[in-house]
């Protein structure tokens, strides 16, 4: 082993010396080698970083389950703020428009509804079970839960809430359970979806504004629907009755410019007994010769009702009639005329016959900005307006309104 050993060495230091040189060099080739692949490796990302050394393997992390909610899959969120500054040239010592619901308040800013809605409609490819619900604050939602025999706390923020089922029945038979708003009517509680900013006559006293029950609308075509509801009554969640009304709404579109709906609903309404029946016609036309305009007409005729001292049934009717022209985009303009007759002033407290016209001035903003510009006459064969504190024939009555809505559909590709 010695003379292997001896035999390696080099016999004398210059050898040595070379050697040593080559080995040297032999060295720095290797560091510049290992430092150009340093350069070229890239720098682990965060989660590499943190992430154990042993992982799950794919399988495995495929057949995680999901963290998304069944419940809220495929709902969307929307919702409006709405806004106005009324001011009544009779100047009222009550600061309150007369016969007006929705924007009672004079010569104030009045907070009309604020609306902050939930949907997941059904669905025969994914789920068929839905909802909505729909919360409401401010004056509108007063004015619409007012009447509930429960009082106005029971639901007062509560415009709808419902669940949904498409039954695998031809195209799909949808059931709704729960409050929802009325089908009758050319207008709806959202400011946004009318022609005007203030509500007709019609809408605040012929028909109801919501029930609660059971629904299920059929559509047989884009021309031909259906929908049936049993409820309890009219505006009320809890029935101060034993028995249930009942409605059909037809639908018919003969062409694409014109639509027709006729609604009929009929029940107990009076609190106590079964014994009087409460009805109501409700008809809507729609008609748009061109796409800048629009018109809509509303007859309605309710009866049924007794009061004390009379022996027949009350009635009430009206006729709305409207006209909208979007002169761009932006701007649009819109009108409406009503004639309401409270026969036996069951729906606004006096006999009397009303007359009412409204011009609206509209331009959205930025698309989710809606304002609105409005003046209303009012007129009535009773005095029943105030000027100061004097009975008057009529009232004048001007709004600015803003509204601010958002969708969350729209954010969706």
């Amino acid at each position: 082993m010695t003379m292997k050993a001896q035999s390696a060495t080099p016999e004398n230091p210059a050898d040595l010396m070379q050697q040593l040189r080559l080995l040297h060099q032999e060295v720095e080739t290797l560091r510049g080698e290992v430092k150009e692949l340093k350069q070229q490796k890239p720098a682990p990302s965060a989660a590499e970083a943190t992430a154990p050394a042993a992982t799950a393997p794919a399988a495995f992390v495929a057949a995680a389950p999901s963290t998304g909610s069944p419940l809220f899959a495929g709902a969307s969120v929307s919702g409006f703020v709405d806004t106005y500054y009324g001011y009544n040239l009779n100047q009222p010592a009550s600061q309150t428009n007369t016969l007006r619901s929705f924007d009672a308040r004079s010569n104030e800013f009045a907070l009309n509804l604020i609306e902050l809605n939930l949907d997941k409609p059904p669905d025969p490819t994914n789920s068929r079970l839905g909802y909505h619900l729909g919360l409401g604050f401010g004056q509108a939602m007063n004015a619409v839960n007012a009447t509930d025999p429960a009082g106005l706390g029971f639901a007062q923020y509560l415009k709808e809430a419902y669940m949904s089922y498409l039954a695998p029945v031809g195209k799909g038979l949808q059931i709704d359970l729960g409050k929802f708003v009325t089908p009758h009517g050319a207008e709806v509680i959202e400011t946004k979806d009318n022609f005007n900013y203030s509500r007709g006559l019609l809408f605040s006293y012929a028909i109801p504004y919501y029930h609660y029950g059971a629904r299920a609308k059929y559509t047989f075509s884009d021309k031909y629907s259906v929908t049936g509801f049993l409820v309890n009554g009219w505006n009320n969640i809890y029935d101060s009755d034993t028995g249930k009304t009942f409605g059909v709404t037809f639908g018919w579109n003969p062409t694409k410019k014109l639509s027709i709906a006729q609604g009929y609903m009929a029940g107990p309404e009076t609190a106590g007994t079964n014994a009087h029946w409460r009805q109501l016609s409700d008809t809507v036309i729609t008609y748009s010769p061109t796409s800048r305009l629009t018109t809509m007409f509303n007859i309605d005729y309710g009866r049924g009702d007794r009061t004390i001292g009379l022996s027949k049934p009350v009635f009430w009717s009206g006729i709305a009639g409207y006209v909208k022209y979007a002169l761009n985009e932006r701007y649009a303009v819109a009108t409406r005329y009503e004639y309401y007759n409270d026969h036996d002033g069951f729906t606004t407290g006096t006999a009397q016959h009303l007359n009412e016209f409204t011009g609206t001035f509209q331009r959205i903003i930025a698309h989710h900005l809606i304002t609105r510009l409005e003046f209303r006459h009012d007129m009535s064969n009773r005095p029943v307006f105030t000027k100061g504190t004097t009975p008057v024939l009529g009232q004048n009555t001007m709004a600015a309104g803003l509204v601010y809505s958002f969708d969350s559909r729209e954010t969706k590709e």
